[in-house]
């Protein structure tokens, strides 16, 4: 993208919408996406800093008055600097408290988008980390009421407390910080001055309730934070409405420091987006869940991450077995451009491009948990494949005729001559029928019907026999032989077909058995990325329970002790080796025994 464009536009009547030209760029994006957003209030200098993040000197409107320049939320899509084959997605977002809007509800929205669609939230502010400052930031303090976890059914008190699971990591920039960074007359980092500025305060009461509100909610949800303070980034309040246009001489040394300092974190530190159970967001599916999560807004409800997912996992799934569809579907029409083959080709063929096409079904899966879309996939994998054994056997009928017809070409010549009407013309016809039979036999390629079709001609053809028979006047001995021959064809076709049968059968068995195999390891990957949520939100709250307990706020600490059993808990549960065993093999055992019965099924008709 050469410049940014709008993602969601704020209407005057506090409706968003989001905009198709920033939907068709996230739907051409199939790489994972590494989502950094910015909020603060407005003329505070966000958009230098996306500018920065993007490469460019200029891009996203930076304004030099008191109007804000940005509305709604803008976005900007950049290769990543630092991981390769994914996209940078940087979204500024309108200014928090523009006096010309006169709607905070709105404010909120935006606030909430921000929070859902980053990996990264920066806030943005001016001055310095005073209570001012984060009074200024009650929209933390709102997301609770702004954004659920789990849909209304499934809602469980308290569960405001697992956003840290799901929430993006937390830089406070502070810009034009004037002040020494000393706390009680010691040298202290960035981090160090905004942790002080998150104490607590001990005591009772609403205005130590307020106070303390916004700050435990910045250490709750967000499972990391970083702070940056920038100087003035030049002397003269001229410049600092030029900053678009000044080159890196005019600016202050120690600016430009803490600028490349800031970027660089966040190429190195930034996530790629995950959605709730950790799969990864692609653009496709980032532009996707924007518009489901404005839809909700819009409609007055409050979006929720486990509905997201499920709208998002529905979409995904059903695209996964289409796209996994297209790879058995491509592969097999080379093989039907082949007609007829054996039985053994075919069938090594379909193991061969199923495979693929699962293979392709799990890339893109994701919560397929009662296998209700790789049911789909399979069901419509079979029906292809019976289509085609039907159409190979329909493929070997005609070949198999058509070289009969011309292998018995001149021996029917000699019937309408007359030659076998006459004394041992019976041997003679016997003799021409089996060099013709065995002449058909040594010709290849004729596909799984060859002995099929060659009994039913024979079968065809033995009145013709028993005529000159007659003629011959050796009737007893000879219809032996003829009822010996068709017996013998009769056997060996019965013994072809048991063959074939048993070959496709073992073929599906091993064909499920590695089915089941990639099932399992999908399984296990979504329970491992489930893991490292939980292991993320352990590692939070085990950090801010030390914090508590060093600085007397007993209660608290061990609240936060009662959520981190409860997280080792799930985890421990969700550990067990049985879990594919018990919930997900009794959804794939009926798609294991699904296959070969149709195939069965499918072969009667035949």
């Amino acid at each position: 993208m050469p410049a940014p464009v709008c993602l969601i536009e704020n209407y005057e009547n506090g409706k968003l919408h989001v905009k198709k030209e920033a939907k068709d760029i996230l739907d051409a994006i199939n790489e994972p996406v590494v989502v950094v957003s910015v909020v603060g209030l407005y003329r505070t200098g966000k958009s230098y800093l996306m500018n920065r993040l993007a490469g460019q000197q200029s891009g996203f409107a930076l304004g030099s008055t008191i109007e804000s320049k940005t509305k709604g939320i803008w976005m900007w899509c950049v290769p990543h600097p630092n991981k390769k084959g994914h996209t940078l997605v940087l979204l500024d977002t309108e200014g928090l408290g523009d006096v010309a809007k006169g709607d905070s509800k709105n404010d909120s929205w935006i606030f909430c988008l921000a929070v859902l669609l980053s990996s990264t939230l920066v806030y943005n502010s001016r001055g310095t980390i005073d209570n001012t400052a984060v009074e200024k930031l009650h929209y933390v303090a709102e997301l609770a009421e702004n954004i659920k976890i789990k849909s209304a059914e499934d809602e469980e008190e308290g569960e405001d407390s697992d956003f840290v699971m799901f929430f993006p990591s937390f830089t406070w920039v502070v810009r034009d910080f004037t002040l020494d960074l000393e706390i009680d007359g010691k040298k202290v980092t960035d981090d160090d001055y905004l942790e002080f500025a998150l104490n607590l305060k001990k005591g009772l009461g609403r205005k130590i309730n307020d106070y303390n509100l916004p700050r435990e909610c910045i250490k709750r949800y967000f499972p990391s934070r970083k702070c940056f303070v920038f100087p003035f980034p030049v002397t003269s309040q001229e410049d600092m409405t030029r900053l678009e246009i000044l080159q890196d001489q005019d600016l202050a040394q120690q600016f430009l420091e803490v600028t490349k300092h800031f970027c660089d974190h966040l190429f190195v530190n930034s996530a790629v987006k995950r959605l709730k159970g950790g799969h990864i967001v692609t653009g496709q599916l980032l532009g996707r869940l924007v518009e489901i999560y404005v839809d909700k807004i819009n409609s007055g409800e409050v979006p929720c991450l486990d509905n997201a997912v499920v709208v998002l996992a529905n979409q995904e799934n059903q695209a996964a077995v289409q796209e996994a569809l297209k790879v058995y579907q491509r592969g097999m029409e080379e093989v039907k451009n082949m007609l007829p083959i054996s039985i053994e080709y075919l069938t090594c063929e379909h193991q061969k491009f199923s495979r693929l096409a699962t293979s392709e079904f799990m890339k893109r899966s994701f919560k397929d948990e009662k296998t209700e879309y790789l049911k789909k996939l399979e069901e419509t994998v079979s029906v292809c494949y019976t289509d085609l054994l039907g159409e190979n056997q329909m493929a070997s009928e005609k070949k198999c005729r058509d070289l009969l017809k011309n292998l018995f070409a001149d021996m029917n010549k000699r019937l309408q001559d007359g030659e076998y009407s006459q004394a041992g013309g019976y041997e003679l016809y016997k003799r021409d029928r089996d060099a013709i039979v065995e002449k058909y036999r040594r010709e290849p390629n004729k596909g799984v019907r060859a002995e099929a079709v060659l009994e039913e001609f024979l079968k065809e053809r033995e009145p013709e026999a028993n005529s000159i028979l007659c003629m011959d006047n050796k009737l007893t001995e000879k219809e032996k032989q003829i009822k010996m021959a068709l017996l013998e064809q009769k056997m060996k076709e019965e013994e072809e077909k048991h063959i074939e049968n048993e070959r496709m059968l073992k073929t599906e068995k091993v064909r499920h058995e590695d089915m089941v195999k990639q099932m399992q390891e999908k399984f296990n990957k979504e329970l491992e990325q489930q893991q490292q949520e939980r292991d993320r939100a352990i590692e939070s709250k085990l950090k801010e329970r030390e914090e508590m307990l060093k600085k007397g706020f007993k209660q608290k600490a061990e609240n936060l002790e009662e959520e981190i059993k409860k997280l080792n808990n799930e985890k421990e549960c969700s550990r067990g080796g049985g879990i594919f065993k018990d919930y997900v093999m009794p959804f794939l055992r009926p798609l294991v025994e699904m296959v070969p019965n149709l195939l069965i099924r499918k072969k009667e008709v035949f």
